[in-house]
């Protein structure tokens, strides 16, 4: 790997860290308690969900997708939008749940979308943007279109209906989507491997028809590298791949999680993985001046401390705007 382009992932995942900082700082504690009060000051409304620690696999994985490709995500989805290109000052907004937000404050932190750069949308329900990505895919193909689909969901999906359907589908139908399996170790609050039968993610993509490669996905040059061969196998082929990433998730499930129920050598090991400061080393053994390192600290924390301003200063959406963007099926429809 060049220089440049280890410098650009690590600003990829500068921006990524600095954003969910931000944002849990914004969100000043959300939700404490189910039916609590909000937290005096809280600019982040509701549940916050930060995939700190994980940076690597956004940032590896897009840097091969174009602009015109298409991509779903999870409920832990900020990493993947800004790196696929999301705009940075709409995203801020709409976790604060402003009228200048990306779906007008009406996402929020789990259901960000911007199709401007193919984010079809981050997803609540665990496992549910599988299908919307072979939906997405299947599409593609029979509008003969070149682009692709990257579909990003954790391993607790594994154990989920549509994990099964999903890659069935794209493998009878030969779809060119790229499924990312971000293995965080964790579903929620419970551990996944004593949950998951068999030899996890990549056996059962295998045992489908569907070829994958497991990988550090803590290692942003491991994970650019095997995404680099499987984006170009899907994108000249039109078959779907997967990439089993494991990683480590540092943080609780929701911002407010404070992970007692996790080993604290478990999270200590976590901690140690940190994919930012595994890239730092190696650019500063590779003998890349430290100043270009940290100015993309810097340059990340000033772009983010921009959105902050720029979400705190967007207004609140009118009331009328809830009555938009609502299907309807005809008067006196109701079911």
């Amino acid at each position: 790997m060049q220089e440049d382009e280890l410098l650009r992932l690590y600003g990829v995942m500068a921006r990524i860290r600095a954003f969910e900082q931000a944002a849990e700082v914004a969100s000043a504690g959300g939700v404490r308690v189910l039916g609590a009060a909000l937290s005096a000051g809280a600019k982040v409304r509701g549940p916050l969900h930060l995939s700190i620690g994980q940076e690597a696999v956004s940032a590896g994985v897009c840097a091969h997708l174009q602009r015109e490709d298409l991509l779903t995500s999870t409920h832990r989805g900020h990493g993947h939008t800004l790196a696929k290109g999301g705009n940075v000052n709409r995203m801020m907004a709409e976790l604060f749940g402003r009228a200048d937000g990306s779906n007008l404050g009406k996402g929020g932190a789990m259901h960000i979308a911007d199709f401007s750069v193919g984010m079809l949308g981050a997803n609540g329900v665990v496992a549910a943007g599988m299908p919307i990505a072979c939906g997405a895919a299947h599409a593609l193909k029979l509008q003969r279109s070149p682009q692709i689909v990257a579909c990003f969901f954790g391993d607790g999906a594994i154990n989920r209906g549509p994990f099964l359907e999903s890659l069935n589908w794209s493998a009878v139908y030969r779809l060119p989507v790229l499924f990312i399996c971000e293995d965080n170790r964790y579903s929620a609050t419970t551990p996944s491997g004593p949950m998951t039968a068999g030899a996890g993610a990549a056996e059962r993509s295998r045992a489908i028809g569907v070829p994958a490669v497991s990988v550090d996905g803590n290692d942003v040059v491991a994970v650019w590298q095997a995404a680099a061969e499987l984006v170009e196998q899907v994108r000249s082929q039109g078959e779907p791949r997967m990439l089993h990433a494991r990683t480590w998730r540092v943080k609780g499930h929701v911002s407010v999680d404070t992970q007692g129920y996790r080993d604290p050598a478990d999270l200590a090991a976590a901690i140690a993985a940190d994919p930012i400061r595994r890239a730092r080393e190696r650019l500063l053994a590779d003998g890349v001046d430290v100043a270009r390192i940290d100015a993309l600290d810097r340059a990340a924390a000033d772009e983010i401390a921009a959105a902050v301003a720029f979400a705190d200063a967007s207004p609140v959406p009118a009331i009328a705007q809830a009555y938009t963007d609502v299907q309807t099926i005809g008067e006196g429809a109701w079911l």
